[in-house]
C-alpha cells in the first residue's frame, strides 16, 4: 500500500534528528562512551523527588487545569521576577507544557502561517526548522560563525528581514555551540526586532547554565520586548528533571491563550506529579542549581582544554553544557568523522551539521558526563585524529 499519498508531504520531506541517529547507533553497540545526548548525569535532587512522592501518596493524580496548576504558575512567575526582573501574570501569561519542546511547538504553530518566514539562528537545536516548515512557514537560517563567537549580530538580523518575516527564534545559551548573548548585544537585536515589528521566541532552557559573572539576560527584560517575546523554559536541564517532561511558556496573554487552545486539544495538561515536584524545585532548588553549575563549569574548562591539547580548535562556550570542536583539519565531513569515530574507537558524538549547514566541520560533544568518561573519550578521539593524520600522510 502506498502510504506516501496519505502522509503529510511537509513531514515526509523532513529528516529525522541527527542527534538521535548517533544515540541509536551507540545503543546497539557494546562498551560505547556516549557524549552525544544533552542529558544531565545528576539525579533529580532528592527533596524534589520526595515532594512528588508525597503528592502521589496523597492521591493527587487527577488532571490539572489545562494551563497547569495555578500554584506552579505562581512559582514560575516568582522565579522570573526574582531572577530576571520580569513580571508575568500567573492567570493568563503562563502555560505549563510537556517539556520545553512542547512549548516551542505550541508557540510556532500558534504564530506561523503559510508563507511566513521564520528566522532561526544556526547552528541551533534541531526542532525549530521542522516545526516551522510543518506549520507552513519558511525557515530561514541566520548563520553564526566561530569568528563572531557564534553570536547573532544585529546587522546579520537586519540583512535577513523582508516583508514576509514574522518571527525570530533566539536560542541562547545555545545548543550546540554554548554561545551566549550579553545584555548589550540583546539590546541591539531588540532595536531591529522593534523596528521591523517582529515577534521573538526566546528558548532559555539553559539560562541557569551561564558561566559569566553577569549571568543570563532574557531578551524579554529589554525595554519594549516583553510584549513581543514568548519565552520558553523548563526543568530538564537546570534541575536535572529530563524524564519528568515539564516546561513552560511565558508571553503576552493573547498568544498564550491560543497556545493553550492547541495544548488543550493535543495534550490536555502536563503530568500532574511532575507539576507538584516542580513547585518544590522552584522554591527550594537554587542551591542544587549552583552545585550542578559549578560542576559543569569545571567539566567545561577540562573539556575545552582537552580538545585543544589533542590539536583540535575548540571555541570556549560560556553557556549550556556542550563544546563544539572544529574537525576541519582532519579532512573529513562532520558525518564521516562521527561515523568513523564510533566504529574505530566506540565514542559517540554528534555531527555539527545536524544543527544546520553552518555546523559542518564541527562536532558537538556534551560534557554532562563524568570526568572519567570525558577524559577517556578525549584520549580516544586524540588517538583517532592521529591515526587520520598518519593515514593522510600515507
Amino acid at each position: 500500500m502506498d502510504y506516501g499519498k496519505y502522509l503529510n508531504k511537509s513531514l515526509l520531506n523532513i529528516k529525522p534528528s541527527g542527534i538521535r541517529k548517533f544515540f541509536s547507533i551507540a545503543e546497539e553497540m557494546d562498551n560505547v562512551i556516549s557524549l552525544g545526548v544533552g542529558e544531565p548525569d545528576f539525579k533529580t535532587p532528592w527533596h524534589i523527588r520526595q515532594y512528588g512522592i508525597d503528592f502521589l501518596e496523597m492521591g493527587k493524580t487527577r488532571y490539572t487545569a489545562n494551563a497547569g496548576l495555578i500554584e506552579l504558575r505562581r512559582e514560575i512567575s516568582n522565579y522570573y521576577a526574582r531572577k530576571f526582573l520580569i513580571k508575568y501574570k500567573p492567570e493568563d501569561e503562563i502555560l505549563v507544557t510537556v517539556g520545553g519542546s512542547e512549548g516551542i511547538d505550541m508557540a510556532i504553530r500558534a504564530l506561523v502561517e503559510s508563507g511566513d518566514e521564520v528566522l532561526i539562528c544556526e547552528p541551533s537545536f534541531v526542532c525549530y526548522k521542522p516545526i516551522a516548515e510543518v506549520s507552513g512557514g519558511k525557515a530561514v537560517a541566520l548563520t553564526t560563525r566561530e569568528e563572531d563567537n557564534f553570536k547573532l549580530t544585529a546587522q546579520s538580523l537586519e540583512n535577513a528581514i523582508n516583508d514576509k518575516t514574522k518571527l525570530l527564534i533566539l536560542p541562547y545559551p545555545n545548543n550546540p555551540t554554548g554561545a551566549i548573548l550579553t545584555e548589550n548585544e540583546l539590546k541591539k537585536i531588540a532595536e531591529v526586532v522593534i523596528k521591523h515589528d517582529l515577534l521573538v521566541i526566546s528558548d532559555e532552557i539553559y539560562c541557569e547554565l551561564t558561566y559569566t559573572p553577569e549571568g543570563h539576560t532574557s531578551i524579554a527584560s529589554i525595554d519594549g520586548m516583553q510584549d513581543r517575546t514568548i519565552v520558553i523554559n523548563g526543568f530538564s536541564k537546570s534541575y536535572s528533571m529530563t524524564g519528568w517532561r515539564l516546561g513552560y511558556a511565558l508571553g503576552p496573554a493573547p498568544i498564550i491563550k491560543e497556545m493553550t487552545k492547541l495544548h488543550q486539544f493535543a495534550i490536555m495538561s502536563a503530568p500532574t506529579n511532575s507539576q507538584y515536584a516542580a513547585i518544590d524545585a522552584l522554591r527550594n532548588g537554587d542551591k542544587d542549581i549552583q552545585k550542578m553549575k559549578e560542576d559543569y563549569d569545571m567539566r567545561r574548562r577540562f573539556t575545552v582544554d582537552g580538545f585543544r591539547k589533542i590539536g583540535l580548535d575548540c571555541f570556549e562556550p560560556k553557556g549550556a553544557f556542550y563544546v563544539f570542536p572544529c574537525i576541519k583539519s582532519t579532512g573529513l565531513s562532520s558525518e564521516e568523522f562521527c561515523e568513523r569515530l564510533i566504529k574505530a574507537k566506540r565514542v559517540a558524538v554528534v555531527p555539527g551539521d545536524a544543527f544546520g549547514e553552518s555546523g559542518e566541520g564541527y562536532i558537538r560533544v556534551s560534557y554532562c558526563y563524568s570526568i572519567e568518561n570525558i577524559r577517556e573519550a578525549i584520549r580516544l578521539i586524540g588517538e583517532f585524529v592521529e591515526e587520520l593524520k598518519n593515514e593522510n600522510k600515507g
